[in-house]
């Protein structure tokens, strides 16, 4: 029996039923969504906060690593124990805890998912408005630890922007709390927003404060083909440019299009160079005003069509079809590397150009769609994973994709976060000064390492 194995069969004793050591259920918290895997030594599954500081306080204790755990959707291999230890999965600690609709606050555990928690809320005609494309199945402590967005963010922001508070567990098993549940708050640092996008690197979030806003009562939505990407980029240009504010504006380019059209039998997306979903939203007057002034603004660039989706019902249709697109790339039997690059707004068409030259150098399929009104494009590189000169080239490819999407002064993670995926190009993205400011930052709050280690600090 390892060391390691002893010491936490006495965790076991002080929390039974929340040490878990079977190998099945090893192998299930040993992943996410992207290439990497590592066994932990066990599984943890706390049922409150107490119990969660005790296994930090243990872990801490003997310096066994801690690698803590939402809904496992990650892209980056943010929550694989790469160093072995405990995996701390926080999913039964899964309840709304308040929702109050006078204080437009709500306060929840860390793995209630993200759709359950907005149906709920909206339901009292309130609004959470990050989105994130598997929001069916993630955490909003995922959420907090990533930072997540979505569509929506161009106007809404992301979620920093609705996290009023957190309770959170520290390597040593010190629970504190930062932030509140008021909507302005300068008391001191912002450390809430600290622990916003961490990665777990720095604590264990164990309850949010979140701010809501009033729903908006009425939305709408047009989906618009193209024939060329430069079209599509001018007429999201234009309507922002003329003072309008989408709620979201999503771009699709024409290998997306191919897979989504084959994969859901929508024979319009086929014809398509480019696809342009804007939605807007407010009081039902304003929205179908502004409507028909969009729509001009957009044949302005020759669109091959424009289909509408009025009220809840119909945008949900035309939604549903853009959540299909990873959907779709990966039914194409080939592997999808996904990588959410940002860059600066006036950048997309250059990006579009890089990516379309970059395909044909590597000769592997690139599809790009995403945030296009925050310049957030899911770059995926397309390729064959058991051809070992693909992969190459794919690699190769993706140290050309950051190093320009840096020399724009973009970045090389919108939502995803570092992870294990993108940490060979994290001393690109950053300077030397603040990468040891992040180590410093690290050491003073985790001095022995112990928190999701073997990531980017």
């Amino acid at each position: 029996m390892t060391s390691a194995k002893s010491k936490l069969l006495r965790l076991k004793t002080i929390l039974p039923g929340e040490i878990i050591f079977e190998p099945h259920t090893l192998a299930n918290y040993s992943s996410d969504k992207w290439f990497a895997a590592r066994q932990p030594d066990a599984v943890a599954l706390p049922r409150s906060t107490k119990s969660v500081a005790v296994i930090l306080r243990f872990a801490n204790q003997y310096k066994i690593s801690v690698t803590a755990r939402g809904g496992g959707y990650g892209y980056v291999g943010g929550c694989v124990p790469i160093r072995g230890g405990i995996v701390l999965s926080l999913e039964r600690m899964n309840r709304i805890l308040e929702i109050n609709a006078k204080d437009f606050v709500a306060v929840v555990q860390p793995a209630v998912i993200t759709e359950k928690f907005q149906n709920a809320v909206e339901k009292l005609n309130l609004f959470y408005p990050p989105d994130p494309a598997s929001r069916a199945h993630n955490f909003i402590g995922g959420n907090i630890a990533t930072n997540a967005g979505g569509p929506r963010c161009l106007k809404y922001g992301v979620t920093r922007d609705y996290t009023l508070g957190l309770e959170v567990v520290l390597a040593d098993g010190t629970i504190i709390r930062v932030g509140g549940r008021v909507h302005k708050n300068k008391t001191g640092f912002d450390l809430t927003r600290l622990f916003v996008g961490s990665e777990g690197l720095l604590g264990v979030v164990t309850e949010a404060t979140l701010k809501l806003i009033p729903l908006p009562p009425f939305r709408a939505t047009l989906a618009v083909g193209f024939g060329s990407m430069k079209n599509a980029i001018g007429a999201l240009q234009a309507i922002l440019s003329a003072g309008f504010l989408p709620s979201a504006l999503e771009l699709a380019d024409e290998f997306t299009l191919s897979a989504a059209a084959e994969y859901t039998k929508n024979n319009r997306l086929g014809i398509c160079k480019a696809h342009l979903i804007v939605e807007i939203d407010g009081q039902k007057k304003s929205v179908r005003g502004e409507l028909p002034e969009i729509e001009k603004i957009i044949r302005r660039f020759k669109p091959l069509f424009i289909e509408r989706g009025l009220g809840d019902a119909d945008c949900e249709k035309i939604w549903q079809i853009r959540r299909e697109f990873s959907t779709a790339l990966r039914a194409s039997g080939l592997t999808k590397l996904n990588e959410d690059i940002v860059v600066p707004r006036g950048r997309l068409e250059d990006l579009f150009r890089f990516t379309a030259r970059l395909q044909k150098k590597i000769n592997l399929p690139i599809a790009c769609f995403g945030h296009a009104g925050d310049g957030n494009i899911h770059v995926n590189i397309m390729l064959d994973e058991n051809d070992p000169a693909a992969v190459k080239r794919a690699e190769a490819a993706l140290d050309e994709l950051f190093r320009q999407v840096l020399a724009w002064n973009g970045a090389i993670t919108g939502e995803h976060g570092i992870g294990l995926a993108k940490k060979r190009w994290w001393p690109l993205a950053v300077s030397k000064e603040v990468q040891e400011l992040h180590r410093a930052l690290k050491k003073t709050l985790d001095p022995n390492g112990i928190l999701n280690p073997g990531k980017f600090v």
